[in-house]
């Protein structure tokens, strides 16, 4: 005898998928998420090139078997871990992310360029702080060692102490519009 009156976790999560799977077929047909498309997905569109330099390497990020394309799959794994994955994993995909030459390390340069670039997707030009100054302080606060890069092991840490920086970085990928229905 099952349990007629209530859903299991299952239940909701087959629920949710297929919600996904609605949404991800209605914006793309064609089963693959080109840049393009993924770009009118989340409502990104007349960028700053440093904001579309930004979107163009979370594509990249999203697209785990490098083939040009995010399929459902590939959707669906980013969404979790955005969504409900445990800070850790969230933390190491950011710093993958963020560190946009592949070195291992995030940089000043690379870093501003994230924090401009989540500024401009946001609307948040009239901050307290200039993207510089953000950037600084960050660097201040997290390179504990001081060469002027962040390790995984700095980024990681420094997030979970610096309640601005992981701030920022929570709101650099809100996707709650996308489990929105339609």
């Amino acid at each position: 005898m099952g349990n007629s009156n209530g859903c299991t976790v299952d239940d909701l999560q087959a629920v949710e998928m297929h919600l996904w799977y609605k949404k991800f077929m209605t914006e793309c047909p064609s089963g693959q998420l080109t840049l393009h498309e993924f770009k009118q997905f989340f409502g990104l569109k007349g960028l700053d090139p440093e904001a579309n330099a930004y979107i163009e390497q979370m594509f990249r990020t999203f697209d785990m078997n490098k083939d040009g394309y995010i399929d459902f799959m590939e959707y669906v794994a980013a969404l979790s871990l955005v969504m409900r994955g445990k800070m850790e994993h969230k933390l190491r995909w950011y710093f993958k992310l963020y560190d946009v030459d592949g070195n291992g390390c995030i940089d000043r340069y690379e870093l501003l360029n994230i924090i401009r670039a989540i500024r401009a997707i946001n609307g948040n030009d009239n901050q307290e702080t200039t993207a510089e100054e953000f950037t600084n302080k960050v660097f201040d606060r997290i390179d504990i060692n001081g060469d002027g890069e962040l390790s995984l092991e700095e980024f990681v840490e420094g997030a979970r102490s610096d309640q601005d920086f992981m701030e920022v970085m929570m709101k650099s990928l809100d996707l709650r519009h996308i489990m929105d229905e339609e």
